[in-house]
């Protein structure tokens, strides 16, 4: 198995010192699972965070190739989408030239449709804008034979507690459920249990005005400033597992993890 994409699929959000690069996610998750069950089962994760789509391309599609792997992982464009102005006609373009060369190793593709965004205020005006995205997603998907892995169907997880303090990357919470989801589009037996670990109950109304000023002054600040300067989160990070290598499943509050 190879996962390559961007922060989603690096597993920002989803803190753990004994992982690769210090971030776990449903990657790492769902590979835990295939690995107690498939002989020889070997793991790369090429995502590293705040790429583009473009930047997807050019730098992780040759090395997971070479790789040689019977599943691939893929989800770009987010990172296009939600930016000012981010066009997902022309993300789709890139995506299916993408899906293209992946498709022709003969690997089976899961790619992913993004999340409904209409319970989020911070994103919720750009909500036409990433169903346009899903809807040239699906259309790729069927074209090329390629595993779904429907995000905007995921109704569990469209609620800011299976989200970190950034209100953009999963938390631990959001990972575990979308590993069990990738699961299911796959067809895959597993034992992972939902809503572990549980969440925290909902904020006060209090509580939820203080969370705004820290995240605006901690992550939203930051950000902008990044796009003003041409800066990326990802910018010197190299990829968390970019070998592929076995994965050993070891207990966790009921849940697997990879090591």
């Amino acid at each position: 198995m190879v996962a390559i994409g961007d922060s989603f699929t690096e597993g920002i959000g989803d803190p753990d010192p004994s992982s690769p690069g210090g971030h776990r996610g449903w990657a790492d998750r769902v590979a835990a699972v295939l690995g107690a069950q498939v002989d020889d089962f070997a793991y790369a994760n090429l995502a590293v965070r705040g790429k583009l789509i473009g930047q997807i391309v050019d730098t992780q599609i040759e090395p997971a190739l070479a790789l040689k792997p019977d599943l691939i992982t893929f989800s770009a464009g987010g990172n296009d989408v939600i930016r000012p102005g981010g066009d997902p006609d022309s993300v789709a373009a890139q995506f299916e030239d993408a899906v293209v060369r992946l498709t022709s190793s003969g690997a089976t593709l899961l790619v992913f449709t993004a999340i409904d965004t209409n319970f989020t205020p911070v994103f919720r005006g750009i909500r036409g804008r990433v169903a346009i995205y899903n809807e040239n997603v699906r259309a790729i998907a069927e074209r090329y034979d390629c595993v779904v892995a429907d995000q905007w169907a995921l109704k569990e997880v469209q609620d800011m507690r299976f989200f970190d303090d950034d209100r953009l990357h999963y938390n631990t919470l959001g990972h575990h459920e979308v590993a069990r989801m990738v699961l299911r589009a796959l067809n895959v037996p597993n034992d992972l249990q939902p809503m572990q670990p549980e969440p925290l109950p909902p904020r006060t109304w209090r509580a939820a005005r203080v969370n705004d000023f820290v995240w605006a002054r901690e992550h939203l600040v930051p950000w902008v400033l990044r796009r003003v300067r041409n800066q990326s989160s990802g910018d010197h990070i190299t990829a968390k597992r970019p070998d592929a290598l076995p994965v050993r499943a070891v207990p966790r509050l009921g849940d697997l993890a990879a090591e």
